[in-house]
């Protein structure tokens, strides 16, 4: 699998990471060959977040070989007040059997009200902060979805110089032209300040309505081979160093076969993944339109 230096942090990351909610609603013999299949696949970067159901108490056991491997392990909190999220961190240690991590980021950030908190004096930033002065993690980032959250993620870095971002991208949003212009200038500005992006969301298609989901993400993802490849493919054709893996644990193949083959796509390509994209239903909480 193909690596991007994931901008100032200097490491390598696989274009496809662990995101680890795959493995939060399940038990841990299902959750065991997942996570075999992620490290035989070569994937050098976990993301895990408390509020992904058991997922800290799957990797748990792992974390000695995780470790071992030299795996990027990012984290997250999103609670907002500094001495509430000094407790989540602590209970993320805990659950997770970790001692530091390589990037802890303030989670769900998704709009400015929620920037406001988190940057207030007595923020949950201010936790990040003392985190990395006191060496708990090497790096600091910021991350959220929704429709609001490229231009939320805009401000949060005139604000402070965040290390990474992590935002949803993918084909069926970009039909949005108002999320793709801001996507845009986001993308244009973590390639001039050196910031590393991860994106998510990646395969999403568009949402369940009132209907019965038939995943365990909250989006309706593709679920084709040849569509979960267009996707990701189209994702990492844009300056995008790693994209989490998606959230239903029976896609997790077909995302990392998805991603071993990846090859740029051209412009002409690209256009035509965008113009394939046909949502099922629409869902403004990703900005992804409904079908023309």
């Amino acid at each position: 699998m193909q690596k991007r230096t994931l901008g100032r942090t200097g490491y390598d990351s696989t274009v496809v990471s662990f995101g680890t909610y795959a493995v939060g609603y399940v038990g841990q013999d299902a959750a065991d060959p997942a996570i075999q299949l992620v490290l035989d696949a070569g994937v050098n970067h976990f993301d895990i977040a408390p509020t992904y159901g058991h997922a800290m108490e799957r990797v748990a056991p792992w974390m000695p070989e995780i470790r071992k491997r030299g795996t990027f392990v990012g984290a997250k909190t999103a609670v907002r007040d500094r001495d509430g999220a000094w407790r989540d961190v602590e209970s993320i240690m805990r659950r997770m059997n970790i001692g530091d991590f390589d990037l802890f980021q303030l989670h769900s950030v998704g709009n400015m009200e929620q920037l406001e908190l988190a940057t207030a004096p007595g923020g949950s930033l201010e936790t990040l902060v003392e985190m990395r002065e006191q060496g708990l993690t090497k790096w600091l980032g910021i991350t959220g979805h929704g429709p609001e959250v490229p231009g939320t993620i805009l401000e949060a870095l005139e604000r402070f110089d965040f290390d990474t971002v992590m935002f949803p991208l993918n084909p069926a949003a970009a039909r949005d032209a108002g999320y793709r212009d801001v996507t845009e200038r986001l993308l244009a500005v973590c390639e001039e300040r050196n910031i590393g992006v991860q994106t998510i969301k990646m395969i999403a298609r568009g949402g369940w309505g009132d209907g019965e989901k038939q995943t365990n993400t909250w989006y309706d993802p593709h679920r084709e081979q040849s569509d979960i490849d267009a996707s990701l493919w189209w994702v990492l054709s844009h300056g995008v160093h790693t994209a989490p893996s998606c959230g239903e644990i029976s896609l997790l193949p077909k995302v990392l076969d998805a991603a071993e083959r990846f090859a740029p796509l051209s412009e002409d390509q690209m256009r035509a993944v965008e113009e394939s994209q046909r949502p099922p239903l629409p869902l403004p909480d990703l900005a992804i339109p409904a079908a023309a």
